[in-house]
């Protein structure tokens, strides 16, 4: 196994290079004047199965058009030096939000991505918390989509913090219903109690939300909003004062994906009462104090570095994905 990771995700890959117990692969990263850059790996790979951690998310000077390109090219050039197969990491794969078209001539950016990473010969795509699971196993024919669910690692970490409380599942949107549904099965399975359930009403079109629909018993419970990301924050923001109208005790928001930026509005007095995310993006730079003291960082190393095992082994990954 070799296993490499680009600089902007270089903390994550090392987490995961130390659950495996094995050393990152060597490489070189240059930037050149226009914005131009190369990968190159300092390792022999020839015959060797590789793994490629990465996340595509944007960051100050360093769009996910750039990660994009820049991982892309990696992987061409390995093949290109003989890796016997290579596998990409992606915790988080840009675009997988446009999936379909929702307007005349709309683009389908998903399919888009998907075609790129076939075309320089990706031979396993790994994602943590897709938006749309059946889209992104959809998208690709050439290479094999493996989708990781996070709702084991957000019920593992909250099942020591509910105990004796009563706890609610809501989904910010009907998008999201089915991924609560899983979180909500995965806290019954730890908790030993039912946990209830509530689904708020969102519309998106052209950039502007609306939707007031709630439904669900909230009283007195522990509400967790659970969704994939948590960009601007106005989705879980709605959800959290939903869940508060409906009679929620504490609202506690789970995300896979951290994308929020400082002055977001989940910092704000109508936002959650905590914040759960996993290490697939790094928290901004620029958070405040009081932000970053009520978010907490559930790890995906340890699922990640156990699939990639899982992986390279030729063992089934189905045996550590929770489906259902």
């Amino acid at each position: 196994m070799l296993l490499f990771t680009l600089e902007a995700s270089r903390a994550l890959g090392e987490a995961v290079a130390g659950h495996l117990g094995c050393a990152l692969g060597r490489i070189e990263e240059r930037e050149f004047d226009g914005g131009e850059h190369k990968v190159r790996t300092l390792d022999e790979v020839g015959g060797r199965d590789v793994y490629v951690l990465h996340s595509l998310h944007a960051e100050p000077g360093n769009s996910a058009n750039d990660k994009l390109v820049r991982l892309l090219f990696f992987f061409n050039s390995l093949k290109d030096a003989g890796a016997g197969r290579v596998t990409a990491i992606v915790p988080y794969l840009a675009y997988s939000r446009k999936d379909r078209r929702t307007k005349p001539r709309d683009p389908v950016n998903s399919r888009y991505v998907a075609t790129l990473f076939e075309a320089v010969g990706t031979d396993r795509m790994v994602t943590l918390e897709v938006h749309n699971v059946s889209a992104f196993e959809n998208a690709f024919r050439l290479c094999r989509p493996e989708h990781v669910p996070s709702a084991g690692l957000f019920a593992d970490f909250l099942a020591g913090e509910l105990t004796g409380a009563e706890v609610a599942v809501v989904s910010p949107d009907a998008g999201a219903n089915k991924r609560a549904e899983l979180l909500r099965h995965e806290l019954e399975k730890r908790l030993n109690r039912p946990v209830g359930k509530a689904i708020m009403d969102k519309h998106r079109s052209m950039g502007v939300v609306s939707g007031n629909l709630f439904a669900g018993d909230l009283r007195g419970r522990t509400a967790i909003i659970f969704d994939d990301l948590i960009a601007s924050g106005t989705t879980i923001v709605r959800a959290a004062k939903a869940s508060r109208e409906a009679g929620a005790s504490r609202v506690i928001a789970a995300a896979a994906h951290g994308m929020f930026p400082a002055d977001s509005p989940l910092f704000g007095p109508d936002g959650p009462d905590r914040l759960l995310v996993t290490d697939s993006i790094p928290l901004a730079a620029d958070l405040p104090a009081h932000a970053r003291a009520m978010i907490a960082i559930v790890s995906a190393s340890g699922l990640l570095g156990d699939i990639i095992s899982c992986i390279d082994r030729g063992d089934a990954v189905s045996d550590l994905i929770v489906y259902d």
